[in-house]
């Protein structure tokens, strides 16, 4: 199973979302899942982002109904050669048992192994990065991923997912 996350952060609180689905094409999620906190998110500090994110991200996969193979994050898995980011911290927590592939809608300065990849019409590239696998095979999985325009489907539907799931009851 191949997963997508996403986290969305508020005041009051914060929402981590997954989808579960079997192929890098599908169009559907096999299943969505949430997480909710109402403690404040911790604060942004610069060059630890990943500690902050880290944490929701791995209580929303520990969701699914099965952990995945291949889990899609929103952001750069490597920063530089030998900088790691949010993916690699998470390929790290996960101790290699999925492969992690970041898709960034900007690039980064020193982010020489991030591969473009270009969708739909398009002429904004994706970056692609990865973990635990070749980049190249996480590009092509990218750019086979549904969707007509330049940000997948689910990727997009995951998102959307964190956004619009409320706090409220239920939130721990």
């Amino acid at each position: 199973m191949l997963a997508c996350v996403d986290v969305d952060y508020r005041p009051s609180g914060v929402v981590a979302a997954a989808l579960g689905f079997e192929a890098w094409a599908d169009d559907d999620a096999r299943e969505a899942q949430t997480f909710r906190s109402v403690a404040p998110p911790a604060p942004y500090q610069p060059g630890q982002f990943y500690r902050r994110e880290l944490p929701y991200l791995l209580n929303v996969l520990g969701l699914l109904s099965a952990p995945p193979d291949t889990v899609i994050i929103d952001g750069y898995v490597w920063l530089a050669d030998d900088a790691p980011g949010l993916g690699a911290h998470l390929f790290e927590a996960l101790q290699g048992g999925a492969r992690v592939v970041g898709v960034a809608k900007r690039p980064f300065r020193g982010a020489t192994n991030a591969v473009p990849v270009l969708r739909g019409g398009s002429q904004v590239p994706l970056y692609v990065t990865a973990a635990g696998m070749p980049v190249d095979e996480a590009a092509r999985g990218v750019a086979a991923m549904h969707g007509a325009h330049r940000l997948p489907t689910l990727l997009k539907r995951v998102d959307r997912l964190c956004r619009d799931t409320p706090l409220g009851v239920g939130a721990t």
